[in-house]
């Protein structure tokens, strides 16, 4: 027995005539009034068409006017314009700017490599995300390739029969009258003339698991279950799972629900998490690097008379602050995280900064079913009229799913029948000898078997099954027993369960056909309550999302306790107030809304616009959320959220409009995917405290140092080795592992923390670049001679290498020991960064550069400001963690 499952729409006008164009027979998304469907006469009418079909005239016609039943393609996104796109990245702006500002001070080879950069960062951005989109090209495997369509020859004779044939999909019209079996895919929006125990899959539009059933009948929908509740009418991208049914095609092509869905723009409303943490660190990068160049300027023409010569020196200051490498790095640490999570756990990364989103993700919300629970339900238990358990009424149950099945031409039995099926075994099922069925639909909402029982000749027995209240309603009943089992049915379903009723009579035995109107004085046998089946992995997914920090919102279309039963089954802790029904937000406005959400573990019935709401409410209370999402009605909330994301079965419109695609609805792939963005995020963040707080102490060092000394305290050309070295050596960020604690939490970029963080620790090193100067200045030659420019400038070319080597071994945030013996690629690089600042002074280029050999005594009294500078991280570090745990 197939489970009606119905929607709130609201119908728009079906095309006259003679229109330019057809459109849909539902309207929009969301609608809480839904008007009466036309009548079948009224719609042929305004067709112009019959139950016969048009003649082949007017399918001519009709196909030149209208054109053919094809979606509208969808231009795929180009190399080169997602290399276009990535140079609007704010970082990547930033860089081109002081690139154009060192070209126009003639600094050629700073902006040589500037230029280098950018191109490098928007090449590997470009190159992930394209090949991220053909991964998830596939367009058009939910629309059928033929139709079975009535059509007639004769354009005057109106007696002439129409005749069954064969056509392409693309050449049916608006009108034509088209045959539907079970296993065919519905090729266009239909209104239905008649069926017979038809149900259709609509997942592909509305993420619904189980078959919905449909009917001609002109009978209103419910009105609080979403856009495509009309049961007369079915829609293109839906599939027959059981019946058949006549219906008239109502719109084609583009104007079809499906094309429409997949014509709506898929991309974000409004900025993601990782485009605020981007924006507002690089106006902080921008506001520094504007007021660097005029106070360099000032200061040495004020205190030293020195004027525009050192405009280029200002120009290295403002570059010396810069995390040049900061695109390349992020773009490698989120196209190596997309690439793993490909190779390893199945899930597509189409827009790579989404990446850093999902690491950033503290909210998450979805559906309970296919991701909480498997399409399927399982038995809990068989009833008698007395609440007790009875095997009785189970076996009745599994007589009537076996034997509607096979004399009413089911192809395949729904998940309900399959279900008791399992349960009760076949053995016994097959001593009846099966006399009739009158399948399920949705009208009567209940399905019946008539079948004889060996040895007893003269008699049929009637099995009904079906809607408690349709079955009781057929029952010779007192009104107080039947107000009784109503209550015990109520007290199932409120607990979570769905509740089938089961009753049977006797009959003489008769030649003639059964008829619905043979269901009545029949004996009540019991209640079937049947439960959903938990997903295997969702409980561990769960424990697993929650110790990463993730709270988890189930929003979904079923009844409120079915969704609490299975929060409950999977150790979902629900507070008093967590479970409310989406008719609750109605009147509350943005802000009640949010603060609302927060405390709110389930949602149910919720329509498409009430996903949206929720989602937005909530990341407008500061959370960044993800959303889970299979169907067309799922698109608002998937848009609305920072990070998109839909398995690879869902709706193609669902997958574009997501930003991660997963294998399968799982939600251990998402735990997955989370710690990979946290992993990427975490390297990141931390390339960018170590970076920014050594360039800071290293600016604040070379102002002082200009206004102390009587030359430039570092040459351009050595600012700009200096820090292609640095950067160089913090590409191994971008394959370093963060400490667990790092994963446990959402990594996301906070510029205000950022800033913070930068102050604090670059002070700190620029009192280390102080203390060298001290160094040099009186355990030296002293200022004065000729060869102190080029002791100096060695000297603290050496100690900020190897200081900025320190700080990267003791500000990562790396797993403590999880290198083993071997070392890992930062200590590598810090290492190799250590001995290019103490080798390359001394050797055949250090004179190109400026640079000269330093005595020994440089290096023993710098071993001392080292340790000291070391001692003082350490202490930080300790204190910020301190407050950072608080």
């Amino acid at each position: 027995m197939a489970e009606t499952t119905a929607a709130s729409g609201q119908d728009a006008e079906l095309p006259a005539p003679g229109a330019v164009s057809a459109v849909s027979a539902l309207g929009s998304e969301g609608s809480s009034s839904v008007p009466a469907a036309p009548t079948v006469l009224e719609v042929l009418r305004r067709l112009d068409s019959g139950p016969r079909g048009l003649t082949e005239a007017q399918a001519e016609e009709r196909l030149a006017r209208w054109g053919q039943n094809t979606l509208p393609e969808r231009s795929e996104t180009s190399w080169l314009r997602l290399f276009v796109r990535s140079l609007r990245d704010p970082f990547t702006a930033v860089l081109g700017s002081l690139g154009l500002v060192s070209a126009a001070v003639f600094a050629w080879g700073t902006a040589s490599v500037i230029l280098l950069l950018v191109v490098v960062s928007c090449v590997l951005r470009a190159t992930g995300e394209y090949r991220a989109n053909g991964s998830t090209a596939a367009l058009r495997e939910l629309v059928a390739t033929t139709a079975t369509v009535l059509r007639r020859t004769d354009d005057h004779d109106m007696d002439v029969a129409s005749a069954a044939r064969e056509i392409p999909v693309y050449d049916l019209v608006p009108g034509d009258v088209i045959r539907l079996g079970p296993g065919d895919l519905v090729p266009a929006d239909v209104r239905l003339l008649r069926s017979s125990g038809l149900t259709v899959h609509q997942a592909a539009l509305t993420g619904e698991s189980a078959p919905v059933a449909k009917h001609a009948d002109d009978i209103p929908s419910e009105p609080d279950r979403g856009p495509f509740g009309q049961p007369q009418l079915c829609f293109q991208g839906s599939s027959v799972a059981s019946g058949s049914a006549t219906a008239v095609v109502t719109a084609t092509g583009a104007h079809t629900r499906f094309a429409d869905a997949h014509g709506r723009p898929s991309g974000r409303q409004d900025a993601s998490a990782f485009d605020r943490s981007v924006h507002g660190i690089s106006w902080i990068l921008i506001r520094f690097m504007l007021l660097t160049p005029p106070l360099v300027l000032m200061a040495n023409a004020a205190l030293r008379d020195r004027g525009l010569e050192t405009l280029p020196f200002a120009v290295a200051v403002a570059v010396g602050l810069t995390p040049e490498m900061l695109p390349v790095l992020v773009t490698m640490c989120l196209a190596r995280g997309a690439a793993l999570l490909a190779r390893s756990h199945g899930v597509i990364v189409k827009r790579l900064p989404a990446l850093h989103d999902v690491g950033a993700v503290d909210v998450l919300c979805l559906d309970k079913t296919g991701t909480l629970t498997q399409d399927r339900p399982v038995l809990d238990r068989a009833l008698g009229p007395d609440g007790r358990d009875d095997p009785d009424v189970l076996h009745w149950a599994a007589v009537n799913a076996w034997w509607t099945l096979q004399l009413a031409d089911l192809p395949t039995p729904d998940a309900l029948d399959e279900t008791i099926l399992d349960a009760a075994g076949e053995d016994e099922l097959m001593a009846y000898e099966g006399m009739a069925a009158i399948p399920f639909d949705s009208v009567r909402r209940i399905a019946t078997a008539v079948i004889r029982t060996p040895g007893r000749f003269g008699r049929h027995t009637l099995v009904v099954k079906g809607d408690v209240e349709a079955v009781l309603g057929c029952c010779t009943l007192a009104e107080e027993e039947r107000e009784r089992l109503r209550g015990l049915a109520a007290q199932q379903a409120d607990g979570g369960l769905r509740v089938l009723a089961v009753a049977t009579a006797e009959r003489p035995a008769r030649a003639r056909d059964y008829t619905p109107a043979d269901e009545r004085d029949l004996a009540f046998r019991g209640l079937i309550t049947l439960r959903d089946a938990l997903a295997p992995t969702a409980a561990d997914a769960l424990k697993v999302l929650t110790d990463q920090g993730v709270t988890v919102k189930i929003l979904t279309g079923d009844h409120p306790g079915t969704a609490a039963r299975v929060c409950r089954d999977l150790g979902l802790p629900l507070a008093a107030d967590a479970v409310l029904t989406a008719d609750r937000i109605g009147g509350l406005g943005d802000a009640e809304l949010a603060c609302l959400a927060r405390r709110t573990t389930v949602f149910a019935r919720c329509a498409p616009d009430d996903k949206a709401r929720i989602t937005h409410a909530l990341r407008t209370s500061g959370h960044t959320v993800g959303f889970l999402g299979d169907g067309v009605n799922d698109l608002p909330a998937l848009r609305t959220a920072d990070v998109g994301i839909a398995p690879r079965e869902a709706a193609d419109v669902a997958r574009e409009g997501a930003d991660l695609v997963l294998a399968e609805k799982d939600l251990t792939a998402i735990a997955h995917a989370i710690t990979a963005g946290r992993h990427a995020g975490g390297n990141i963040a931390t390339y960018l405290r170590i970076t920014l707080s050594s360039n800071l102490g290293n600016v604040i060092a070379m102002l002082s140092a200009g206004l102390l000394l009587p030359f430039l305290p570092m040459l351009p050309a050595q600012v700009l080795v200096q820090n292609l070295c640095f950067d160089a050596a913090q590409l191994a960020f971008a394959h370093d592992h963060p400490h667990p604690s790092v994963l446990r939490r959402p990594t996301v970029l906070r510029p205000r923390d950022l800033l913070r963080f930068i102050t604090g620790f670059g002070v700190l090193n620029a009192v280390a670049d102080l203390a060298t100067f001290g160094v040099l200045a009186l355990a030296l030659h002293g200022p004065g001679t000729g060869d102190d420019e080029a002791v100096f400038h060695s000297g603290w070319f050496t100690e900020n290498l190897l200081t900025q080597a320190l700080v990267m071994l003791l500000m990562r945030a790396a797993r403590r020991g999880a290198e083993g013996r071997m070392p890992g690629p930062v200590t590598w690089a810090a290492a190799t960064l250590a001995a290019v600042g103490v080798l390359l002074p001394p050797s055949p280029l250090g004179p190109m550069l400026g640079l000269t050999a330093l005595p020994i005594v440089y290096y023993l009294l710098l071993a001392a400001v080292l340790v000291l500078y070391a001692a003082g991280l350490l202490a930080a570090r300790a204190r910020y963690e301190r407050r950072r745990a608080e």
